[in-house]
């Protein structure tokens, strides 16, 4: 009896439930090999395979079919642990009908600080709490405040011209500081406007010897050009109202505080250092109504110290004391409305020294 090649040994197929093998797409250039390889596997004996079974191999390598695997499970994530492979893992695309509802946040707020808070702002926090909108500058914008009063104060015992640098850098901050008090940022053109009317109150000033009608002067014309300005914006007339506000009263304030070039040098000199005492003790950790009356006493000490170098004695009592108070004036307004940084850093700073300008300059005449 002759065995054929391809048939079972003796009725025994060890091959008969082998499963299924994926097919490889029509037309694959090892597709001959795999049949072969498959006809040669069901018998017993006369196993015939691959001609080059290192050829078969690199064929069944390259063909990437999908799989069940490939199919049905999710890639594994490098950074999955052990522990996490061996959790259970619900049914994908299941979610729960009713959701657990988050807990509700926390009924308080965070510490006021300058900067803003990330949960709630200091805004936010003053109207919860019925608060003033009241942020102080601080000691840092107080003692830049200092030094900027004492270059002033320095500078007008040397002379006109040298006063004229801190004095531009004075009316420069005021400016810009003003616009971003009152939120409108960025003004470029406002601050410009306004700048540019301080340096032409301060070169009339020193065309006419100083006479105060050059700030007057000044003012009118720069007020007449907001307004023009703003009749030519295309803006909404709300927004043209705002900015008409705001162009003309950093353009006082920045030409106003030209009358420390007005002014008697002594006078300068004592009104300076009279609102650089002040500032700084109004910075100090005190109850507010002690904290002013401690800087209006600070600013009256201050300005008796200046007048005994200067020759005013007794009097720089009161020209302290006045330009002292004018400063609160201007440090109080630069703390209204939620000031930023940035405010406190420009308003903060210059306000002061700008509000102080027409007392320095009143008093100074009516005293020296």
């Amino acid at each position: 009896m002759t065995n054929q090649p391809n048939q079972p040994y003796d009725g025994y197929d060890p091959y008969g439930q082998q499963p299924q093998q994926p097919q490889a797409p029509q037309g694959w250039p090892g597709q001959a090999h795999q049949q072969g390889y498959q006809q040669g596997h069901q018998g017993y004996q006369g196993q015939q395979g691959y001609d080059d079974p290192y050829a078969a191999q690199q064929y069944t390598q390259q063909w990437q079919g999908q799989t069940w695997e490939t199919q049905t499970q999710s890639p594994v994530s490098p950074q999955v642990t052990a522990a996490e492979e061996t959790a259970y893992l619900p049914p994908q695309g299941y979610q729960d009908a009713a959701p657990a509802p988050a807990p509700a946040a926390a009924a308080e707020y965070g510490p006021a600080t300058v900067a803003g808070n990330a949960r709630i702002t200091d805004a936010q926090r003053a109207r919860a709490e019925g608060r003033s909108p009241i942020i102080e500058p601080g000691m840092q914008p107080a003692a830049l405040t200092a030094l900027l009063g004492l270059l002033l104060a320095g500078a007008a015992a040397v002379g006109t011209y040298a006063l004229l640098v801190p004095l531009v850098v004075l009316q420069a901050v005021t400016a810009a500081g003003w616009f971003r008090l009152n939120g409108m940022w960025p003004a470029r053109q406002g601050i410009a406007l306004g700048f540019a009317g301080a340096l032409a109150a301060d070169a009339a000033l020193l065309a006419s010897d100083r006479s105060p009608s050059a700030i007057l002067g000044t003012l009118g014309v720069w007020v007449l050009l907001a307004l023009v300005l703003q009749l030519r914006s295309h803006a909404d007339p709300d927004e043209r109202m705002y900015g008409l506000m705001a162009t003309v009263a950093a353009s006082a304030l920045a030409i106003v505080a030209g009358g420390y070039l007005a002014a008697e040098a002594d006078a300068v000199t004592v009104g300076a250092i009279a609102v650089a005492v002040a500032l700084l003790a109004r910075a100090l950790p005190l109850p507010t109504p002690a904290s002013v009356v401690v800087a209006l006493l600070a600013g009256a000490g201050g300005g008796v110290a200046a007048g005994s170098m200067t020759g005013l004695g007794t009097s720089g009592a009161l020209l302290g004391a006045g330009a002292a108070a004018c400063a609160l004036i201007g440090h109080r307004v630069a703390s209204y409305d939620y000031p930023s940084r940035f405010v406190h850093f420009t308003a903060g700073v210059a306000l002061p020294l700008s509000a102080a300008a027409p007392a320095v300059y009143v008093l100074g005449r009516a005293l020296v």
